[in-house]
This record gives C-alpha cells, structure tokens and sequence, in this order.
C-alpha cells in the first residue's frame, strides 16, 4: 500500500470535510451554551412522557414572567430550558406557577452563569487548547532532536500541529453544522472533548514519528517517501486498533451514557476518528511533501 505516493488524494479527501466546516464556522459559528455566553439553565422532570403542548405552556409561563428564552427542548419525560439570567427569586415564582399548572413537575437543576463568568471560560478555553499546542511543538522538537539530518525536529513538532489543527477544525466545523441544524449547545464538556483529542491525536501522531525515526537511522534519508511509507505501514496495525478499541468503548457510552453526554461522546468519537487518520495520511505524507520542497530549492540555488 503506497499511502505517500497517493497523498495528494488524502489529502483532497481532508479538505471535502474541512470545507464545509470551515463554511460553517464563518456563517454560522458554534451555538455556545450558557457556558460562555451567561445565563440560565433548568431541567424540569416529569413523571409522564412530556407532551408537545407541555413544552408550550411552559415557554408561555417564562414569557409571563418576562424571561427570555433561548431554547425550551424535551426529552422523554425531562424538559431542558435555556433563558437569559435568573435570579432565586424569579426561579421560585416560576416552578411555584409551574406547580399549579402540572402536578407532577419537579426541578431538577437551576444555574446561572454571568456574562463575566462566560467570558472567562471562553478565554481559558482558547488558552488551554493555545498553550497545548505550542508545549507539543517544543516536546516533539526536543523528543526528536537526535533524529538524522538532513531531517528536522522541528517540522516533525510542525506537520504534527497542522495534523492537529486539521482535527479540531473537523470537530468544530461539525459541531457548527449541528449547532445551526439540530441546535447542539457547545458547552465547557466540548473543551474537554477537544484538549482530549488534542491529546490522542498527537499520540497517535508521535507513534508513527518515532518509527519513521528509527527507519531514517537504519535505512538514512536517501529515499523519503519510501522510509516513510514503510514506517507507516509497520505501525498503521497498532493505529487501527488502538483507536478501534476507544471507538469501541465510545459508541456503547452513546448508546447507554445518558443525554448529558452524548454529544461530547459524539465530538471523541468524531475526533479519535480523525486524529487516526492525520495521524497516518497527513501528518507524515506532510513531512515528505516539507522535506522535497526543501531539497528542490536548496537544488535551484
């Protein structure tokens, strides 16, 4: 199997998913949950199924008492609501009108984030995902440092970035696309989901840096693409399986992890998926591509 001399279609094949997207993003962005934009959230239980009329009698009560409503959603015998920000007081009028009208209501959670709050967390979380990202640059640099020239620590730590950024835009390209179709919330759950995949990615990644490593030591840098073909397809087993196995353990918390988290184990699912591929079709055909173009203009000068 030559995976590097078919990279220009890995390649094409990232960028159909990139595209959309990256579209996404700048049409629509992601739908943020209270999380970090402030406000409130309840979830009222019920002991019956909820009914769609249920749903409406209880916008129209919010409406009553002069609270805007982001979004009113039902599942089964729960309804979820999202509105600006409540104080106790309003909260305690609502569920005590709420208790009138229905008598098996209860509520089940009520929180309210500031607007302050939700600017801090959209900060950290920008500077988490930065800081790891620039910490994975300098470690597989370093990590890499004694690796046979004319190759270069320093693109193993960049192309091993651009796969991981390749990632992240796939994960949040999708969850822009859910968030304006099926009105997903992207909440501080999707932070850990994507410092998670950052993590698998660049694990993944690095298993095959290190057999590319090994390969150039033993077989020299006379022949990129051929080192770095053999070096992929020595460890593309390994891949597969490890990530088969967290794929695995993802979709049966899917099918039975409850709605609290289904859709951050959508974003692992979408995400491990991903990284196992960059990690073996882009990543590495990345530092082939790099490392031509550089010896084709250390040749014209």
């Amino acid at each position: 199997m030559n995976i590097i001399g078919r990279k220009n279609w890995y390649f094409g094949l990232s960028l159909l998913f990139l595209i959309p997207g990256i579209i996404a993003i700048f049409l629509w962005g992601l739908n943020l949950s209270i999380d970090f934009t402030g406000g409130s959230r309840l979830t009222l239980s019920f002991d019956t199924i909820v009914n769609s009329s249920e749903v409406q009698l209880v916008g129209e009560v919010l409406k009553a008492g002069k609270i805007k409503v982001a979004s009113i959603e039902k599942s089964n015998k729960s309804i979820f609501i999202r509105t600006s920000p409540m104080d106790q007081s309003q909260n305690n009028k609502f569920v005590s009108i709420l208790s009138e009208k229905f008598k098996d209501v209860k509520e089940q959670e009520f929180e309210t984030i500031g607007p302050v709050i939700g600017q801090e967390t959209t900060w950290n979380a920008l500077k988490a995902v930065g800081i790891a990202s620039i910490l994975i640059i300098f470690y597989i640099t370093w990590s890499f440092r004694q690796v046979p020239k004319p190759a270069s620590s320093f693109k193993f730590g960049i192309c091993a970035i651009i796969a991981l950024i390749h990632d992240v835009l796939i994960v949040v390209g999708s969850f822009a696309i859910f968030g304006h179709f099926l009105g997903v919330e992207v909440d501080s759950l999707f932070v850990t989901a994507i410092l998670t995949i950052i993590g698998f990615s660049v694990h993944d990644t690095i298993v095959v840096f290190d057999r590319i490593r090994e390969n150039l030591k033993k077989m020299g840098g006379a022949d990129f693409s051929k080192t770095f073909n053999e070096s992929i397809m020595q460890t593309i087993d390994r891949s597969l399986n490890t990530s088969l196995t967290v794929f695995l353990v993802l979709v049966a918390l899917l099918l039975f992890g409850g709605e609290s988290i289904r859709w951050f184990v959508v974003a692992l699912l979408i995400g491990i998926t991903v990284g196992t591929y960059s990690s073996i079709f882009i990543a590495s055909p990345l530092l082939v591509v790099w490392e031509a173009w550089d010896r084709k203009r250390i040749k014209i000068k």
